[in-house]
């Protein structure tokens, strides 16, 4: 009776962090949307003193959205680890290898948002003329590329995680195995293409253009798919997923 009562626990315990999972995948996807949209609509295109104006006037909103991707970049630490709290059950170390290379992907992405509230200083104080306005174009620049190099070397470390995460999905059955099919494949797109990235830098927009929708596509039929369902416990037969832990109670 008290192992029911445990392994009753255990489930619930594995379904909660599911469910944590899903609305962590959709939140993070609407948050980036969301700013990401602010941050360019304020930065636009031109020159860079034409882009400095416009920050600099709408500078306290710039750095407003830049909080909301920080916090996004945040809470990827946090999904990280529902992650791996879900999936333990299937592979112990594979989870936590894919928890690493994800929270290294966290990691980097804090210091690409760094580099971001270091460049909005460099606008604001490229209000200046003559000298002062050329040095903060070009630590703004150095500033982009620094970001850039880490942006990359985040979004590899990102696919081999979630590569692993979706590969431990499809040999438990946890979710739909298409849509886990789906999501190794989406991650080793994006791997890839992360790792061209670093070889041929000027097609960085038509590599996120390929590699974006369908991780993305992948990542929201994910969340909802968890938040709704959570996981399922069973595969065909009525067999446990992984006997040895969290079995599903009689």
């Amino acid at each position: 009776m008290r192992l029911e009562i445990d392994n009753a626990e255990a489930d619930k315990t594995q379904r909660k962090y599911a469910r944590l999972a899903g609305f962590l995948f959709l939140g993070e996807i609407i948050i980036a949307l969301g700013s990401g949209l602010v941050l360019s609509h304020i930065a636009g295109s031109g020159t860079f003193t034409e882009t400095a104006t416009r920050i600099a006037a709408s500078e306290r909103l710039y750095r407003v959205a830049l909080s909301t991707v920080l916090i996004a970049t945040l809470g990827s630490g946090l999904l990280a680890f529902a992650l791996y709290a879900t999936l333990k059950p299937v592979n112990s170390l594979l989870a936590q290898l894919a928890m690493i290379f994800t929270l290294g992907d966290s990691f980097l992405a804090l210091v690409v948002r760094m580099c971001g509230f270091v460049r909005v200083q460099f606008y604001v104080s490229a209000q200046t003329d003559g000298a002062g306005r050329m040095a903060a174009q070009a630590f703004s620049d150095l500033m982009r590329s620094i970001a850039g190099a880490t942006e990359n070397l985040g979004g590899i470390s990102f696919g081999i995680g979630s590569f692993l995460f979706f590969y431990l999905f499809f040999k438990s059955e946890y979710i739909p195995r298409v849509l886990a099919a789906l999501g190794v494949f989406a991650s080793m797109i994006w791997t890839g293409l992360y790792f061209a990235n670093l070889v041929f830098p000027e097609q960085h927009s038509l590599f996120m253009y390929i590699c974006l929708p369908p991780m993305a596509l992948v990542d929201v039929i994910t969340g909802f798919y968890l938040m709704l369902f959570a996981v399922r416990t069973e595969v065909r037969g009525n067999q446990p997923a992984q006997p040895a832990a969290y079995p599903t109670p009689d």
